[in-house]
């Protein structure tokens, strides 16, 4: 008989923001991997902060952390929330006006970031809190999580950026890569308590 796996450690973080895909006409890959890193946050004990949403990646991941009794915050602009897309089970459903704000406020309510497959919207989060941290606005984790290799082509134009001088090679440290749900969660419990719970600066 193996021997069982040791104990994964209890990540130290209160609360992680995810962003995702609104989209559920995606790979079975993907859609598995919202929901293990929602039920995973929950047995955790990790607050899910997330963009609010009901459909695609957005609600398989706040449906499962839900499932497992966690906790979730949902961050929507009226526009959205107006369209029905609002997710109506959240633990706490927070609206603003603007996109903009969305954003902000998402980076104040988390200790660290996880960034799973999405479109430009996803795009559109991920370049924004990796270029706050380039200015020093905030200094929390970001996890890049490349399912199937799916951020092979960001992993690429970061690296590009780089060769050709428009980016430092500091920027590579700027996140870390890890390939899977697992990978995400256990890299989670490694991270020391965070100092400054939601300190980010002049967003």
């Amino acid at each position: 008989m193996p021997d069982a796996a040791p104990p994964r450690a209890a990540p130290k973080i209160r609360a992680l923001c995810v962003y995702c895909g609104s989209s559920g006409a995606v790979a079975a890959a993907f859609r598995a991997a919202a929901s293990e890193l929602g039920g995973g946050l929950a047995d955790a004990g990790v607050e899910l902060v997330f963009g609010g949403g009901r459909v695609g990646l957005m609600g398989l991941l706040a449906d499962a952390a839900l499932g497992h009794g966690g906790r979730v915050t949902g961050i929507i602009p009226a526009r959205l929330r107006d369209a029905e897309l609002a997710h109506a089970g959240v633990s706490e459903l927070v609206v603003v006006d603007t996109m903009h704000a969305r954003k902000a406020l998402m980076a104040e309510r988390a200790d660290a970031f996880a960034i799973l497959p999405g479109g430009i919207g996803t795009l559109d989060e991920a370049f924004d809190i990796l270029s706050w941290r380039q200015l020093g606005l905030h200094d929390k984790p970001i996890f890049l999580v490349d399912i199937d290799g799916y951020w092979a082509p960001l992993r690429g134009l970061l690296d590009h950026l780089v060769d050709c001088g428009f980016a430092r090679p500091s920027t590579r440290g700027l996140l870390r890569v890890v390939p899977t749900v697992a990978a995400l969660l256990e890299a989670l419990g490694e991270l020391p308590h965070p100092a400054r719970h939601g300190a980010v600066d002049d967003l």
